[in-house]
C-alpha cells in the first residue's frame, strides 16, 4: 500500500507516467525514476535521511526526493548541510509541498532549584549533565538519577534509577532511604557492571553510544582531540531505551572539534552530527562520528563525504 501512495503522489507531482523501479525501503517506501530516488518515511521520518541517501547510492540514482507527512521542517535543516542537498517534500493529501527548514529548539534553561541537586549527584558517586533544562547524573553514560520537579506538589526531589519506572519503583520500595546513600548503591552497581571487560548485562547494553561518549571524555586522544566535553544534542532525546547518538565538544591543539559517538550501523548519524555541529555554533569545527571500530562501515564514511563540509569516521 504504501509503495501504490509514493508511486501515486510522483505521478500527481511530476505529472509523467515514466516507468519506476520500486525498491524495499524499512518503514516505508521507495523508488527509482528518471535518475531520481523518491523516499516515502512512514516510520520515524525524523530519522529518515541518512537512510534514503543511502538508498539512493545503492541504486545508483542522483538526485534524492524525500517525502513525510510530519518532520519535515527537521529534514529540511539537515538536508541543508548536504553539497547536494536532498529536496524534502511535506505530504498533504495528494499534494506535495516544499518542507522549509526549522530552526532549533528553544533551548530551556535549567529550573535554579534543580540545579542545586548537582553536588548532591556528585556525592553519590555519579557525573552530572544538563542537557535541554534537564539535570541527569550518569554513570559510565548511564543515566541513574534525575532532578525533579513533582507536577503535583512542586516539591523538587532528586529520583534515583534507570529510567522512568525504576525511579519510580525504587521510590515506592526505598523512600526512606537517604538519596546520596541510595544513588552511591545504584552508582556502585551500575558502575561495575559499565566497566571495561565485564559480562553481558542489561546495563551495559543500554546507553552504549553514551557509555563510548565517557570512554572519549576520558581518553581524548582516540579521536585526535586534546580534551572532550559532554555537549548536548541538537534536540532533546525522547527516552533512554532507544539509541540515539550523543555529542562532545573540545579542541584538537589546531581549532574546536565536535564528536558524535553512535553505536551500531545508524545510517542517519551523519545528518544528525552535521545537525549537532551546527546547533553548538560551530559551522567550521572539525566533524569527527566516533564508533566502535566494527562500526566504521563504508557506506556511513561515503554519506560523511557527501557534507559540505565533511566528517570523519573514527573507528574506536
Amino acid at each position: 500500500m504504501l509503495a501504490v501512495k509514493l508511486a501515486a503522489l510522483v505521478r500527481d507531482h511530476t505529472g509523467s507516467n515514466d516507468d519506476v523501479v520500486p525498491g524495499m525501503w524499512p518503514g516505508g517506501a521507495a523508488l527509482a525514476r528518471a535518475d531520481a530516488a523518491w523516499v516515502l518515511a512512514e516510520d520515524q521520518p525524523e530519522r529518515a535521511l541518512g537512510r534514503a541517501l543511502a538508498w539512493a547510492r545503492q541504486h545508483r540514482v542522483g538526485a534524492v526526493h524525500v517525502l513525510a507527512e510530519r518532520a519535515t521542517g527537521l529534514l529540511a535543516r539537515r538536508a541543508s548541510y548536504f553539497s547536494a542537498p536532498p529536496s524534502i517534500w511535506h505530504v498533504e493529501g495528494r499534494s506535495l509541498l516544499e518542507a522549509v527548514a526549522e530552526p532549533f529548539p528553544v533551548h530551556s534553561p535549567l529550573d535554579a532549584e534543580l540545579a542545586q541537586f548537582r553536588g548532591l549527584i556528585i556525592e553519590g558517586g555519579a557525573e552530572p549533565f544538563e542537557e535541554h533544562g534537564v539535570l541527569v547524573g550518569e554513570v559510565l553514560g548511564l543515566e541513574v538519577c534525575r532532578a525533579v520537579r513533582d507536577p503535583f506538589t512542586g516539591v523538587c526531589r532528586l529520583e534515583v534509577g534507570v529510567g522512568t519506572h525504576d525511579r519510580d519503583a525504587f521510590q515506592l520500595l526505598h523512600g526512606d532511604i537517604p538519596t546520596v546513600e541510595a544513588l552511591g548503591a545504584v552508582a556502585e552497581i551500575v558502575a561495575e557492571h559499565r566497566r571495561p571487560g565485564a559480562a553481558p548485562h542489561p546495563l551495559n547494553r543500554l546507553a552504549a553510544e553514551r557509555a563510548l561518549r565517557a570512554r572519549l571524555i576520558n581518553d581524548a586522544p582516540l579521536v585526535g582531540a586534546a580534551r572532550l566535553d559532554p555537549a548536548p544534542p541538537p534536540v532533546p532525546r525522547a527516552n533512554l531505551k532507544d539509541p540515539v547518538p550523543c555529542v562532545a565538544v573540545g579542541s584538537d591543539g589546531q581549532g574546536q572539534v565536535v564528536v558524535v559517538c553512535s553505536t551500531g550501523i545508524d545510517l542517519d548519524v551523519v545528518p544528525f552530527a552535521a545537525d549537532a555541529r551546527a546547533a553548538l555554533g560551530l559551522p567550521d569545527a572539525r566533524l569527527v562520528i566516533a564508533v566502535p571500530a566494527r562500526d566504521a562501515v563504508e557506506v556511513t564514511v561515503a554519506l560523511a563525504r557527501l557534507l559540505t563540509r565533511p566528517a570523519e569516521v573514527v573507528g574506536v
